[in-house]
């Protein structure tokens, strides 16, 4: 029986399930661009 203090160590793509495709950071800067934006027609209307 495994020692339940012991750390488990699990590969970072094991642990992931799956592959990261780097959309996030696109995702946040489209975001981020359109917030400023409307934040900016709102106030100068």
């Amino acid at each position: 029986m495994a020692d339940p203090n012991e750390p488990i160590h699990i590969e970072t793509d094991d642990a992931r399930a799956g592959s990261t495709p780097h959309m996030t950071r696109y995702i946040l800067a489209i975001s981020l661009v359109l917030v400023i934006v409307i934040f900016g027609f709102l106030v100068l209307r």
